[in-house]
């Protein structure tokens, strides 16, 4: 009888286990719109009209034109992984977090995007462009921004493999990876400005990086 309960006990809090397990997936991982591959501006004319915006509205961009966005940087676009951006040895060194604050769809936040699944994981809560700005020398237009991508790396992945070459390729890695967003932002009719004057420890700090490091910051908006 006792042997019974136990057995009972031990499938019920398995089952508990999954349930927690799963919602906690469910919160942790929120799913992207599919990218679009195709679109109605020429890869010309976006060359052509792209430029540099510091003033935006108070209007949200959409969590599509986001993910569509993020998906330009970093996204997959092979079974075998490969991405939207050249990496040397495919080694994939860079991270791409997103604060957002005027996103429709999405809370206010700080997000860490997945490329393997198109997805956005939260890391923190609540609207956090006012401190990134504050961490790079007080530029209004990260404020005012509707979200604003930063683009970090892991050295050690690429210099496991290319040794003292790492920074160099790595610093090449996210340029190609920012000028493919830029881009999009262009084709999507959005506006971006590309920042690398921050304090890195700040920036570190309040997006709570571990092995990461800053490189770049994108802001977009309307």
């Amino acid at each position: 009888m006792l042997q019974n309960i136990f057995v009972l006990l031990l499938l019920w809090s398995a089952i508990y286990d999954s349930k927690m397990e799963n919602k906690m997936n469910n919160q942790a991982f929120i799913p992207l719109p599919k990218p679009q591959t195709t679109g109605e501006i020429s890869l010309e004319e976006t060359l052509n009209k792209r430029r540099t915006v510091r003033s935006f509205s108070k209007k949200p961009i959409s969590l599509s034109e986001l993910g569509q966005l993020l998906w330009a940087g970093q996204g997959v676009t092979s079974p075998e992984g490969f991405r939207t951006a050249p990496s040397a040895g495919a080694l994939y060194p860079l991270e791409v977090f997103i604060v957002a604050g005027n996103v429709s769809g999405l809370e206010s936040g700080i997000y860490r995007y997945k490329p393997q699944n198109h997805s956005l994981a939260k890391i923190i809560s609540g609207d956090k462009r006012k401190d990134l700005a504050s961490a790079a020398l007080g530029q209004q237009q990260i404020e005012t921004a509707a979200a604003n991508i930063i683009i970090t790396a892991i050295v050690k992945r690429t210099s496991s493999k290319y040794g003292s070459r790492a920074e160099r390729y790595v610093n090449m890695e996210v340029g190609h990876t920012a000028q493919n967003i830029l881009l999009q932002v262009q084709s999507l009719g959005l506006g971006a400005c590309p920042i690398g004057a921050f304090h890195d420890e700040k920036v570190k700090k309040l997006l709570q990086l571990k092995e990461e490091e800053p490189l770049y910051i994108l802001t977009v908006g309307k």
